[in-house]
């Protein structure tokens, strides 16, 4: 009878915290979907970033918008990170290169310094 009591509660435990663990990935789902980021990826020593970085330091852009900065050469999961979403957007691996910007936004992509320049600027009304 104890047994079964004891039994009993454990079960019940275990499908509490199944239901917690289901409700708590629900909405973190949720959350990536309706908060999607700006993501600027970039090459240590890739000359077209160091113009972007450039900008984004004399424009003070990362005190204005919000979005995050992921290292491709030397960083394997940035670099899938990268490869995913360039594909998402249609292009091949052989398109993707840096400067790349996800806006996050409309899940467009953006390639090249120029680009991606332009597209802070349009944020920042300049």
């Amino acid at each position: 009878m104890r047994k079964t009591k004891l039994i009993l509660s454990l079960f019940g435990i275990l499908i509490i915290l199944i239901l917690i663990f289901f409700f708590l990935q629900k909405g973190s789902e949720r959350k990536n979907q309706t908060s999607a980021k700006i993501i600027l990826f970039y090459g240590i020593g890739c000359p077209h970033c160091k113009r972007v970085e450039e900008f984004i330091r004399e424009n003070k852009v990362k005190e204005k918008i919000s979005f995050d900065e992921k290292e491709v050469y030397f960083n394997r999961e940035n670099s899938k990170k990268l490869i995913e979403i360039a594909k998402g957007c249609g292009l091949k691996e052989n398109e993707i290169g840096v400067p790349f910007l996800w806006d996050g936004e409309s899940q467009k992509c953006i390639v090249g310094d120029e680009p991606i320049i332009n597209f802070f600027k349009g944020k920042l009304n300049l």
